[in-house]
């Protein structure tokens, strides 16, 4: 499912527009986004919780030329599925 398939599944089931579906579900993902850059987390209840960690720096090899490279540290986003969403995928 991509981004338009969501918002028209949104919009399917809320009974509102794809304006109103795109609108809503652009303010959840900036509101997501945000909280994730100010070192948030956003938890939701049966479904999962969004949170940021950090990844060290490291070395790596670059494929191509098998020469050692330097990955810089970063922050990244992650994931944690809740129980009820785990439940519903194996039942």
């Amino acid at each position: 499912m991509n981004k338009t398939e969501l918002i028209e599944y949104i919009a399917d089931r809320a009974d509102t527009s794809k304006v109103t579906a795109s609108r809503t579900l652009a303010a959840a993902m900036e509101a997501i986004e945000s909280t994730l850059k100010a070192g948030g987390r956003v938890s939701l209840v049966g479904f999962g919780t969004f949170s940021v960690s950090s990844r060290a720096a490291r070395m790596g090899r670059n494929p191509r030329t098998n020469r050692p490279i330097k990955i810089q540290a970063a922050r990244v986003p992650r994931f944690r599925p809740g129980k009820a969403l785990k439940d519903s995928l194996n039942s």
